[in-house]
C-alpha cells in the first residue's frame, strides 16, 4: 500500500515538473522569437558632415553621394533634424544617454584624446537599454568621449576628486601623457557604457594618441610620434596635431579599417539568433582630409568633397553586407552627423559647394548651419519608402525611440531630453507628442531653442565658429536674437526687439527646460 502511495506521489512529481518543463520552454522559445522579431539596428554618424553636403538634400552638391541618396529614397528623410550641440564630443553624450550635453560635467567644449569618459557613471546608455532585449551591442569609430585612462603610480593621486575641487582633472582639460601607464587597460570606456564589442579612436583623427582600442584596450604600444601635419592649414585639408601614435598607425588607413572591422560585425553577429545595435561613428568627414588613392580628385570640392565621397562608400559597403546576408529586411539603419560642416566662405567661393545647405553657419555655430543635419531612417515594411518627415527632432531622440521599440519602458531608461520618434517613422504621427521645443548649445555657449517657427539665440554673433562670433549688445538694445525660421530660413533679420513676448515665452521655456529634474522631462 505504502509503495503504490509512493508511485502515485513519484508520478505526480514527474508530471508537475513536467508541466514546468513546458512552460519554461515556451517562454524561452517566446523570448527567442520576440527577439528574432526585433529589429537590428545600424547607427551611422558621419562626422562634420553638413546638410547640403548629401545630393539629395542638396541638387546642387559638388560631390555625388549614390549610397546615401538611395537609403533616402528607401526610407524616410527627415528635413528639420538637429544635432543638440554644434560640436562633436556633446552631440555624442545626447545619441548614447538621450540627456542635453550640458547637463553633463562639460557644459560646453569636446574632450580630447587623453581625457576621462564624460558620461558619467550609472547613467543609463542606449546600448544598456538594448542588451536588456538581447541584443548585441558594438560601437566600432570615433569614440570622443573619454577613457578612464591609469595614472601612472607616482600620479596615482592625480584623479583623486578631493585634490581637484576647482576643476575635473581629465575633463576640462585633459591627462598629461605622461602621466599615463599606457601598459594597463583604461578602468571606464565603452565597455562599461553598454557595448559588448568595441573597436575605436579614443578621439578625432586629428587628435593624439593616434591608436586604436579593441574592448578599451591599446591594439599596438604608443611608442610612435609624429610631428603633426599641415599645422598652418587653418584646421583644414590633411591636418592634424603632434603626438603620440602607433607603429603601424596609417591615417588613410582609419576609415577603411573601421568600416571592415563594421561589416565583419555584422557578419559574425548575422549568424546568431539576437538582434544587434551597430553604432558606427565615422571619423570623416572631419579633419584630416584623407581620401585614399582610390577617391582623390572625384569630387568637385576639393579634398573634403574627395573624402565625402568615401563616406558614401563605407556606407554602401554596410548596406551590401545588410542586403547580402537577407538582414535588410529586419534591420533599422538610420544616417546622420554629429554637427555641421567646417566649411568657411572662402571654400562655398572657391569650389561653389554650399556644405551647409541654405542656412546660415557652420560647425560650432548657433545658426542652423551648425547643427541642422541630414537625418535618414530605413525600416523596409516599416517605414515608407521615398517619405519625406518635416518634422523636427534631435539625435537626443534615439534611447526613447528604442524604448519605444524594443516595448522596455523600465524607469531608470527614462531621461530628461529624449522623445521617441516611432509613431513618426511607422506614420502614425504627425509629430512628436510630448517635446515642447529642441535646444542646442554652441560651440562657445550660445543656447538656442526652438519651438515651432520660432528660434532664441541667447546672444548675439555665431555663437562658434563664424565671424563674428561674439558680439557684445550695445546699451539698450537687443541682447539675443530671435528668428521666425518660416519666413526667415536664413536667418538675416533679428525680430528680438520686435517680438519681446515671444522672448519671453521662449526664455521662460529655455529655462524650465533647463531645471527638470535628472531622468523626468521638463513639465
Amino acid at each position: 500500500m505504502k509503495k503504490i502511495t509512493y508511485l502515485k506521489h513519484s508520478t505526480w512529481v514527474t508530471a508537475f515538473a513536467f508541466s514546468v518543463c513546458l512552460v519554461l520552454l515556451s517562454k524561452t522559445k517566446l523570448q527567442a522569437q520576440q527577439q528574432k522579431k526585433l529589429p537590428n539596428i545600424v547607427y551611422i554618424l558621419a562626422d562634420d558632415l553638413g546638410y547640403g553636403d548629401i545630393k539629395i538634400y542638396n541638387a546642387g552638391a559638388k560631390v555625388n553621394t549614390p549610397h546615401i541618396d538611395k537609403l533616402a529614397e528607401q526610407g524616410m528623410r527627415f528635413t528639420d533634424a538637429h544635432t543638440t550641440s554644434s560640436v562633436c564630443t556633446p552631440s555624442r553624450y545626447s545619441i548614447l544617454t538621450g540627456r542635453y550635453p550640458w547637463r553633463s560635467r562639460l557644459p560646453v567644449g569636446v574632450l580630447r584624446g587623453y581625457s576621462r569618459t564624460l558620461i558619467e557613471e550609472g547613467l543609463p546608455t542606449v546600448a544598456g537599454l538594448l542588451k536588456t532585449s538581447s541584443y548585441r551591442t558594438a560601437v566600432i569609430g570615433k569614440w570622443h568621449l573619454g577613457l578612464d585612462w591609469m595614472p601612472k603610480e607616482a600620479f596615482k593621486d592625480s584623479i583623486n576628486p578631493a585634490f581637484n575641487k576647482d576643476r575635473l582633472y581629465g575633463i576640462t582639460d585633459e591627462m598629461n601623457p605622461d602621466q599615463i601607464d599606457f601598459g594597463r587597460a583604461p578602468v571606464r570606456g565603452p565597455r562599461t557604457q553598454g557595448f559588448d564589442y568595441s573597436y575605436v579612436l579614443p578621439a578625432s583623427l586629428d587628435m593624439p594618441p593616434y591608436a586604436y582600442l579593441e574592448n578599451d584596450q591599446l591594439t599596438e604600444p604608443l611608442t610612435g610620434y609624429t610631428p603633426g601635419n599641415k599645422l598652418a592649414s587653418g584646421y583644414t585639408g590633411p591636418f592634424w596635431r603632434a603626438g603620440l601614435k602607433s607603429p603601424s598607425f596609417d591615417f588613410y588607413g582609419v576609415l577603411p579599417a573601421f568600416t571592415n572591422k563594421a561589416t565583419d560585425f555584422i557578419k559574425k553577429e548575422a549568424a546568431t539568433k539576437n538582434p544587434f545595435f551597430l553604432y558606427f561613428p565615422m571619423p570623416a568627414p572631419h579633419t584630416p582630409w584623407m581620401p585614399t588613392a582610390e577617391y582623390r580628385g572625384k569630387s568637385q570640392a576639393g579634398e573634403y568633397g574627395d573624402y565625402l565621397q568615401e563616406v558614401d562608400a563605407a556606407v554602401g559597403k554596410i548596406l551590401q553586407v545588410l542586403d547580402s546576408l537577407g538582414l535588410s529586411k529586419n534591420t533599422l539603419v538610420v544616417f546622420t552627423s554629429d554637427n555641421g560642416p567646417y566649411w568657411r566662405d572662402d571654400f562655398v567661393q572657391q569650389y561653389g559647394h554650399h556644405a551647409a545647405g541654405p542656412f546660415r553657419g557652420m560647425k560650432g555655430d548657433a545658426y542652423e548651419g551648425g547643427h541642422r543635419v541630414p537625418f535618414i531612417v530605413r525600416y523596409p515594411g516599416k517605414v515608407k519608402a521615398g517619405t519625406i518627415s518635416n518634422v523636427t527632432t534631435t539625435l537626443a531622440n534615439l534611447m526613447a525611440t528604442c524604448a519605444d521599440l524594443t516595448g522596455n519602458h523600465a524607469v531608470q531608461f527614462e531621461t530628461e531630453d529624449s522623445y521617441s520618434i516611432l509613431p513618426v517613422l511607422l506614420g502614425k504621427a504627425a509629430g512628436i507628442a510630448e517635446q515642447p521645443a529642441i535646444v542646442n548649445i554652441s560651440s562657445k555657449g550660445f543656447y538656442d531653442i526652438r519651438k515651432g517657427p520660432w528660434k532664441l539665440i541667447t546672444g548675439l554673433g555665431s555663437g562658434g565658429f563664424s565671424v563674428p562670433s561674439i558680439v557684445k549688445a550695445p546699451e539698450g538694445q537687443a541682447a539675443g536674437q530671435l528668428y521666425n525660421l518660416d519666413t526667415d530660413i536664413k536667418e538675416e533679420t533679428n525680430l528680438y526687439s520686435r517680438y519681446p513676448e515671444k522672448v519671453k515665452e521662449l526664455s521662460a521655456l529655455l529655462e524650465k527646460i533647463k531645471a527638470a529634474p535628472k531622468g523626468k522631462r521638463a513639465k
